[in-house]
């Protein structure tokens, strides 16, 4: 499954570059994410990050979601959808095995997951997670630990929940037997890590 929707965001992505006559180089200028990595995403050679996947999205204008829709689903103008049982939308990383939900609507300010956290320590991150906006994480099942860069980490387990700043360094891991289940929601303002500071500590507090 997860090749199959890997190459389904690859086609996609594509499809999506082609329809604005765009060159790799001129979609790197937009979304900020580098061109060869944009290349390797394409042809199903490299799974994005979700830091690239809102860059990408914020390039094209519009959101995370639509980066896995077909052109039809994308056409759907209502401000309601429903998720019953095990809909969604797989996505998995090295880290996480994400579910997107709620992928019926567009053009949302909000994205809901629900995600398996995979990884099991800090140092399994080649960097921090970054982005503007704002993530909400609520624990369903087992325990997590939130790493950030302006505080000492901090453990969670079910029935629990944590809200951050997204612009702040920050990763999630797993410190329970199984694998955490929880529910994450991300604003989907996207942008360059680079392009704007992440919050100090005083600003932060």
């Amino acid at each position: 499954m997860e090749d199959k929707r890997e190459s389904a965001l690859a086609l996609r992505l594509r499809a999506l570059r082609q329809e604005r006559r765009w060159t790799l180089k001129q979609a790197a200028q937009a979304s900020g994410v580098a061109a060869s990595t944009l290349s390797k995403i394409e042809n199903n050679l490299l799974s994005p990050t979700y830091d690239n996947l809102l860059k990408i999205a914020a390039g094209l204008e519009l959101d995370v979601a639509e980066l896995f829709m077909s052109p039809a689903e994308h056409m759907g103008t209502g401000r309601r959808s429903v998720n019953h049982g095990e809909e969604g939308r797989p996505y998995q990383t090295p880290y996480y095995d994400h579910l997107l939900l709620c992928t019926a609507l567009s053009h949302k300010r909000m994205m809901p997951f629900r995600t398996r956290v995979k990884a099991r320590s800090f140092d399994e991150f080649a960097d921090w997670s970054r982005h503007r906006g704002e993530e909400f994480v609520y624990v369903l099942e087992g325990e997590i630990e939130l790493h950030t860069e302006f505080y000492s980490p901090a453990r969670l387990k079910a029935g629990e929940c944590f809200y951050i700043d997204s612009r702040m360094g920050h990763r999630v891991i797993s410190r329970s037997k199984k694998d955490a289940l929880v529910l994450w929601v991300s604003t989907s303002d996207a942008m360059d890590a680079d392009a704007e500071p992440p919050p100090t500590l005083e600003q932060a507090g």
